[in-house]
């Protein structure tokens, strides 16, 4: 094997960036992702730049923003034969898999019926994985088959599980769901989503004798609802100890795509208790994902590779959980916006934390460095390897980004620590703007204060409009008229997959 580390590349889907024991959460127990912490390095405000499953997944992949990539929404597909950090990162001598979930093409239910993910494996092959394991989420997984649902079907457990996950749709779906009274996982642990997508790496790693360093991503299909946690993991927490998070509803003026995720969530009369109740569901399956995370690194120290591997850990995007009386994502609250991002070089070394911003364009930055790959031609991305290897006394330790960007649905939002500002991609009509210093809940929408005038003027407007600059525009074009035509057409929207 060359001389190059292994690398294992962990993410989840829909973790929020709080719920970790190793960046202070009360209750939350992750033992083993604060393990990696302790030997570590951990950013503590890393940013998601998309609050969606495939426009954050497209960035992931090609270290490019939502406006010059094109997806900005779950209806539409990246390019796979366009920059990816995978082939590269396969092209600079290593042997590259996957296992879980991608979200690299559209997970609806298909004309001609269920249809399954070895069907679409030359996708991921041109994205440049030569191992592909791929799963999709629990409720895409109602419409599409996996190697998952065949060991269901195996065990005698598909009908009974796809009979779960469509009760669960449908109830959302109908605006009756109560998240609080969510039947827990009705078969054992060990058959659950994330636990077979954990083991599954776990016994990949145990089986790999290849002769070239390997770059293995691990994609978690949770926490992403439903929060169908085993009943043992719920025991784990008692109610009454949940932070109940912000229970304000959203101040005027409310921009349309957070309107729409009201209304999607149903949680106006939500009651604290009952919000702590559906925290627990959350919570459980988060530990549920980190125990089958200890399975990877055991994995990784009986091979006796934790002295030649890097671990890196992240999320798609958060998860509302209830505050400001929404669920799921597709908003710029610190919620949905702010992700885990943990790197545990080969070896360990004593943990420490940076409040540098950050956010996933970074990530992909650092895995091309660490493979010592061809680098993605993309602007506004920095490697944290260098940052990471000087430590926590290192001259550039908390220091990151000026800005950070996030973008969905056409909004576009720009973020300097302090202040967060949102607009329309196109027109850059503004419709939000928060000050985090004087309100961390983000309960005032500043956006129509005259006396931050200057603020918008001279600190985020020039860095919105550099954004937009680099937009592509036939793709916006496109996702516009086939935005338009979804609308019409009625269907369900994608966007909960």
């Amino acid at each position: 094997m060359s001389g190059k580390p292994n690398i294992v590349f962990i993410f989840s889907d829909q973790h929020r960036g709080d719920s970790m024991g190793c960046v202070g959460h009360p209750v939350i127990q992750t033992p083993n992702l604060d393990a990696l912490a302790g030997e570590g390095a951990a950013f503590t405000r890393c940013s998601t730049n998309s609050p969606l499953c495939m426009p954050a997944r497209a960035t992931m992949m090609t270290g490019q923003h939502v406006c010059q990539h094109g997806i900005w929404n779950n209806e539409l597909e990246a390019d796979c034969m366009g920059p990816s950090h995978v082939r590269n990162i396969r092209d600079a001598g290593y042997h590259t898999a996957l296992i879980g979930k991608t979200h690299l093409w559209i997970h609806g239910n298909r004309p001609g019926g269920v249809r399954h993910t070895r069907d679409h494996q030359d996708i991921l092959e041109n994205w440049g994985f030569e191992f592909v394991h791929e799963l999709t989420g629990p409720l895409a997984s109602i419409g599409n088959d996996s190697y998952y649902t065949d060991y269901l079907a195996d065990k005698g457990l598909l009908d009974g599980y796809r009979k779960y996950m469509t009760d669960y749709r449908k109830e959302w779906a109908q605006g009756t769901a109560k998240p609080w009274e969510e039947p827990a996982w009705p078969f054992a642990a060990e058959d659950h989503l994330d636990a077979y997508t954990g083991s599954t790496a776990a016994d990949w790693i145990q089986n790999y004798e290849g002769d070239k360093p390997f770059y293995l991503q691990v994609l978690f299909p949770g926490p992403h609802d439903p929060f169908d946690s085993p009943q043992e993991y719920r025991d784990l927490y008692r109610p009454e100890d949940m932070p109940a998070g912000i229970m304000d509803w959203p101040e005027e003026p409310v921009p349309s795509f957070a309107k729409m995720v009201l209304r999607w969530s149903g949680l106006k009369d939500m009651t604290p208790e009952q919000k702590q109740i559906l925290r627990t569901f959350y919570y459980g399956k988060m530990t549920l994902i980190d125990e089958y995370m200890g399975k990877i690194t055991q994995a990784l120290k009986d091979k006796e590779l934790m002295d030649n591997t890097w671990i890196v850990y992240t999320s798609d995007h958060g998860e509302m959980l209830g505050d400001h009386r929404m669920s799921h994502k597709i908003v710029f609250y610190e919620g949905a916006l702010r992700v885990p991002c943990i790197f545990r070089p080969p070896g360990g070394v004593e943990g420490w934390q940076s409040e540098a911003l950050t956010d996933q364009i970074d990530i992909t930055a650092s895995l091309i460095e660490l493979a010592q790959a061809v680098p993605l031609e993309v602007r506004d991305s920095r490697s944290l390897i260098p940052q990471i290897l000087a430590g926590p006394n290192g001259p550039e330790a908390q220091k990151g980004k000026e800005v950070v960007f996030s973008e969905v649905l056409g909004f576009s939002m720009v973020y300097d620590g302090r202040y967060k500002y949102t607009v329309s991609s196109n027109s850059q009509r503004p419709v939000q703007l928060f000050d985090l210093e004087a309100d961390p809940d983000e309960l005032k929408n500043l956006v129509n204060d005259e006396s931050l005038e200057p603020v918008r003027r001279d600190l985020l407007i020039p860095h919105l409009k550099r954004l937009r600059a680099g937009m592509d525009e036939v793709k916006f074009s496109k996702y516009k008229t086939e935005e338009a035509q979804y609308r019409r057409s009625g269907r369900a929207p994608g966007w909960a997959l």
